[in-house]
């Protein structure tokens, strides 16, 4: 499933926007790796990448909702901490049974699920918050 940002994805904050459109570039760019048949190489790269662009994103975001006072900052910290959660295990899962294509496909699928169902649900609402005050 290729992922794509889309305007209706804006969360119209502008640095929450831009970081969310790398992290769909380097979902993408690892499932474009699988379907040209070179995930094997590259999937432990993207999974620390988007481990670690993940916690950066997070913790930016987090911050961001702290300076403006933002009332579900709680449920968002939840939702973040669950997905690190759910990430690490994929690298974990990859670490102990090694390069398959079904764990390519499940990680691009959960990522891309999460990633839109999130900003299309949670990460909207900061836009809301933003244009109320």
């Amino acid at each position: 499933m290729a992922i794509k940002w889309t305007p209706d994805l804006s969360v119209g904050v502008e640095s929450i926007d831009a970081q969310h459109k790398i992290w769909f570039e380097k979902v993408d760019q690892l499932f474009q790796a699988g379907k040209s048949g070179k995930a094997k190489e590259v999937i432990s790269e993207m999974l620390d990448f988007l481990d670690d662009y993940t916690k950066m994103h997070f913790n930016d975001e987090e911050k961001y909702m702290k300076e403006i006072n933002y009332p579900d900052l709680d449920k968002q910290i939840k939702a973040h901490r669950k997905f690190e959660g759910d990430l690490a295990k994929l690298k974990k899962d990859f670490q102990e049974s090694g390069y398959n294509i079904a764990l390519v496909i499940n990680a691009n699928q959960m990522i891309v699920d999460w990633l839109t169902r999130h900003i299309s649900t949670m990460d909207k609402q900061i836009g809301v918050y933003v244009k109320s005050l």
